[in-house]
């Protein structure tokens, strides 16, 4: 029996598909087609109405809180991990889960552990990425992040267990889920939420075995897993902005506005909101020998007037990011 196909009658023509949608839809592809083949100029139209393309307002008023992304963080989901915590920034969405191992100390720091972070951007998380060995971006943003983790926040030599004999390895492997733009500061904030999250076993050298043993709390209620040694003044938190075409100032951009930027630039804060460190990609904003005068002594250039802005709204929003860190600490 021959199968029934349907007629070419019968077969929606795009004039009928384009006539089904309502005007709004339609005026939603047209958008999406011209940000696709005029990215810059679709960026600039709505930057000059002060406005982004996800809505939310320019940084033209420092005090306007809706210029950044809305932030959630979850921390303790990842069972099988010492240590986890997933983050989103709008879209970007980042987990991080730590695992321990016990090594030997090095011959030079023989009181010290290790901390290792590392960031993976698979190919799942953008079309950006392909599968393959790590990216040159995810390398240099473990760099950075292992920068801003060895600011003293950590303590290695609370990771010591028997002075030259053993110490404990923390993996703080973080993967990007989703990338939607500023994975850096997400990235950070997944991994200070999963270190305060972080308890190891009881651990003990023993010197006729010649080997480190673990107790878990569970099988010896006398030796309770800890939490590690933290420097809560020293917790650092990142907050980047861009700047697109030379005066326009970014907070948190997304995936889309990083592809046209000039200028990158990342501010990491401590719990006090004092400056710890500025990083900056790209050309434009190059005048640091201000940042000790204090914001308000800067020179009237538009390279500094442009990292004052960024460090004055970074501390703006550090009062909102911090509480997400001990509100969500468990």
């Amino acid at each position: 029996m021959a199968s029934a196909l349907p007629s070419s009658s019968t077969t929606p023509s795009a004039s009928d598909v384009n006539s089904s949608l309502s005007a709004a839809e339609r005026e939603a592809i047209k958008a999406a087609t011209f940000q696709r083949l005029h990215p810059r100029i679709y960026l600039e139209r709505f930057l000059e109405e002060k406005i982004r393309p996800d809505g939310r307002s320019t940084a033209e008023n420092i005090e306007d809180p809706n210029a950044w992304r809305n932030v959630e963080v979850n921390v303790g989901s990842i069972t099988t991990a010492l240590g986890s915590a997933l983050v989103r920034i709008g879209k970007t969405t980042v987990v991080c889960g730590i695992k321990a191992e016990i090594c030997e100390p090095e011959l030079d720091n023989p009181d010290e552990g290790f901390l290792v972070p590392n960031v993976d951007l698979p190919a799942l998380c953008s079309p950006k990425f392909k599968p393959g060995p790590p990216t040159e971006e995810a390398q240099v943003l473990s760099e950075r992040l292992n920068e801003a983790l060895g600011n003293g926040m950590l303590s290695l030599s609370s990771l010591c267990i028997c002075s030259g004999k053993s110490a404990w390895v923390l993996y703080v492997d973080a993967t990007v889920i989703n990338y939607d733009g500023n994975v850096f500061d997400a990235t950070l904030l997944a991994m200070v939420c999963a270190l305060k999250n972080v308890s190891l076993p009881h651990a003990d050298f023993d010197p006729e075995l010649h080997r480190t043993v673990c107790t878990r709390s569970e099988t010896d209620p006398s030796k309770p897993a800890r939490k590690l040694a933290i420097q809560e003044d020293l917790i650092p938190l990142a907050f980047s902005f861009g700047v697109f075409a030379g005066s326009h100032l970014l907070p948190d951009p997304t995936a889309s506005e990083e592809t046209l930027l000039d200028t990158y630039i990342s501010v990491i804060l401590d719990a006090h909101a004092q400056v710890l460190a500025v990083s900056q990609l790209g050309a434009g904003v190059d005048n640091y020998e201000a940042l000790g005068q204090g914001v308000n002594n800067l020179p009237s250039s538009r390279e500094a007037d442009a990292l004052a802005r960024c460090i004055s709204l970074a501390k703006k929003r550090q009062a909102v990011l911090i509480k997400k860190v001990y509100n969500t600490s468990t």
